[in-house]
């Protein structure tokens, strides 16, 4: 089989099919082999639930290739589409009003800018980012990389795996004040501190959440009430409801706090863990690229995997503890001075903001095909496990 009919495997990739020349680099920088050409090649869709607007696609590139010595070795890589949020299908369920800003204000390009720039110098050793084959950007507002596919180590998290990856955000939180660098990607405003955290919060929290929460009609629903019941948590919809109205507060409370660039979107899914190396750390999907208070980062960490319903609720608290320590040690390593009261308002007033008012599955009700009982109830526990968190802050 000749390249050319290698290519013609890929085809499902449209425009971001390669030809025969390109393919072939690709596959030997994938392989590491400088003989290898290309025999076989098939586009697989990542089994991921897309929910990020600026993300069209995620594909995974398998194939064989045969080296000059006549051995076959297998071959893959890991292809992400980008658009603007113009393109988003969904992109009519953002209010009129609030459409356009949305579409200008959404940093689309980031992850370009990302793996453009010099972010991979400041990263401490345990962080590296994804080895990049190929990046296409078109006239049309959207982009193609083409990048490792990393073999990731099987099981669950173990508590010192916590521990390190939240060692290395601190460090890297303190190499990345915000007087020591600038965001990866200018624009308008960028710079001011929680800025991203805010847009979210008024936009997925207070105008989209909140009320669904506050509607006597949510917690009225056959699947939502039954998980109240089963868990006997009643007196959850008040607690979220009194933390909304302290949001604002903290908030402000936020922006007055020591400011870093961090990753911003810091959950073991996107801090991926090599099989040959599980010591290390493969970070993708970099978020809020502007400043953020410090500790930020922790809330992602924390409930990434109990969100993904891959973690039980109930290990939150004693992963709490082991990262806030942690993190500090981090900090503490690159010669950063912060007390630990700013850190766990940092990281827990944030955990607040981004992630509290949203663990219960509200989008679930009234699809036609709704989901089982199992998930609230995991989600009753979850929301009650963050509530009992953030409510230390005050």
């Amino acid at each position: 089989m000749n390249s050319t009919t290698v290519s013609a495997g890929l085809a499902d990739l449209g425009r971001d099919t390669p030809d025969e020349q390109t393919l072939t680099a690709l596959v030997r920088e994938a392989t590491g082999r400088p003989d290898a050409v290309p025999r076989t090649a098939r586009v697989k869709v990542f089994d991921y639930e897309i929910g990020t607007p600026s993300t069209a696609a995620l594909l995974r590139v398998l194939g064989t290739a045969e080296l000059s010595s006549g051995e076959t070795v297998e071959w893959s890589a890991f292809v992400k589409k980008l658009q603007s949020p113009r393109h988003w299908p969904l992109l009519h369920l953002i209010p009129e009003p609030f459409r356009q800003h949305f579409v200008d204000n959404l940093p689309w390009r980031l992850e370009l800018a990302v793996h453009r720039g010099t972010l991979a110098t400041l990263l401490p050793d345990g962080l590296r980012l994804p080895t990049i084959y190929r990046l296409d950007e078109y006239d049309d507002d959207r982009a193609t990389l083409w990048m490792e596919n990393v073999d990731q180590a099987p099981g669950c998290w173990p508590l010192g795996r916590f521990e390190h990856a939240a060692n290395l955000l601190g460090r890297l939180s303190a190499r990345r004040q915000q007087h020591l660098v600038e965001p990866l990607l200018p624009r308008p405003e960028v710079e001011t501190p929680g800025i991203a955290l805010r847009y979210y919060a008024q936009g997925r929290v207070l105008t989209t959440a909140v009320p669904m929460l506050a509607d006597e009609q949510t917690w009225q629903h056959p699947l939502l009430a039954e998980a109240i019941r089963s868990t006997g948590d009643h007196g959850l919809r008040d607690e979220l409801l009194a933390l909304a109205d302290r949001l604002p507060v903290v908030l402000d409370r936020l922006d007055g706090l020591p400011q870093t660039y961090q990753h911003g979107d810091a959950s073991p899914q996107n801090l991926l863990v090599p099989k040959d190396k599980p010591d290390e750390f493969v970070v993708i999907d970099w978020g809020f690229d502007c400043p953020q208070a410090i500790g930020f980062d922790l809330g992602q960490l924390l409930v990434g995997l109990a969100h993904a319903g891959e973690l039980a609720p109930e290990e939150l608290p004693t992963i709490h503890r082991a990262i806030l320590a942690a993190f500090l040690d981090g900090v503490a390593e690159e010669g950063m001075t912060v007390s630990e009261d700013d850190v766990l308002y940092g990281y827990l007033g944030s955990l607040l903001a981004r992630s509290a008012f949203t663990a219960l599955p509200l989008e679930q009700l009234g699809k036609t095909t709704e989901c089982g009982l199992e998930l609230f109830e995991q989600r009753v526990r979850l929301t009650r496990v963050l509530v009992d968190l953030v409510s230390k802050i005050s």
